[in-house]
């Protein structure tokens, strides 16, 4: 088994990320018996670990309401990469989709004014691929990305309608066909833009939010589309979604199915 090779889980070592992510996505202090219930975990097992954690100042217990919070010895662990550059902490996922998918894998970060802008992207080696310049910006709703923004923030038909009628596409897919794709990356998590956005270009995306609803990054896949089928696509882009929980459970501590 090599270092790279996902290997066999460790239940406990789950259950305890699961229990500190659970914990610090939280604003006030619970017990036992809440923590369990809301993480889906064995209460005598929460327990345990819950006593281990706060042996390390991982998370800090109060005797008098029995009740568990984060603690200092977090900052133990989060103080390395405090200062990191949240590109050089996503970048790692982005290699692993391009080399695995064998397709040009983006990054873009979602403005406050409306745009997705291109911080980084990886290309697979010796494939030939598409080629999109860092520092471009889009349109939020537009392309893979944008449907899934779309249905993500629970936008109406018609403020979507009002929202696609300034859009420029090479080929616009008509605007029935547009909503038809944000109920469907509502379901799914992830979107597709069939040559729309570009000509000659298959697209997949997802999106990255935080604990407040606020959308942060866009992921995309993008591959040309006489040499992208079908099954690629659909293989990457739940590899995007998956990629995107797991930049909301890491960055953000966001828990699953949170909104």
């Amino acid at each position: 088994m090599t270092e790279t090779s996902p290997g066999k889980t460790v239940p406990a070592v789950d259950n305890a990320m699961k229990l500190l992510r659970y914990i610090a996505s939280q604003s006030t202090p619970e017990g036992v018996a809440s923590i369990a219930r809301a993480t889906n975990t064995n209460v005598s097992t929460t327990f345990n670990i819950l006593k281990t954690l706060a042996r390390d100042s991982y998370v800090t217990f109060d005797p008098d309401t029995k009740t568990y919070k984060s603690g200092l010895g977090l900052l133990s662990l989060a103080a390395p990469v405090l200062g990191a550059n949240p590109t050089d902490l996503i970048r790692p996922l982005l290699e692993e989709m391009a080399e695995g998918h064998r397709i040009l894998i983006a990054l873009w970060q979602v403005t406050e004014n409306g745009r997705i802008v291109l911080i980084d992207s990886v290309s697979p080696q010796r494939v030939v691929h598409a080629n999109v310049s860092h520092g471009s910006r889009l349109p939020v709703l537009i392309g893979a990305v944008g449907r899934c923004y779309a249905a993500r923030m629970q936008m109406t038909r018609a403020d979507c309608k009002a929202e696609y009628d300034k859009l420029e596409w090479q080929n616009a897919p008509g605007f029935d066909a547009y909503w038809k794709d944000v109920e469907q990356a509502g379901k799914d998590g992830y979107a597709f833009d069939l040559g729309n956005l570009f000509l000659g270009l298959h697209i997949a995306g997802s999106l990255a939010f935080d604990t407040q609803g606020t959308a942060r990054f866009g992921l995309s896949a993008i591959g040309i589309a006489e040499q992208t089928p079908s099954e690629t696509l659909t293989n990457v882009a739940i590899s995007l979604n998956d990629a995107a929980i797991k930049i909301e459970t890491n960055m953000f501590a966001k828990v699953a199915g949170q909104d």
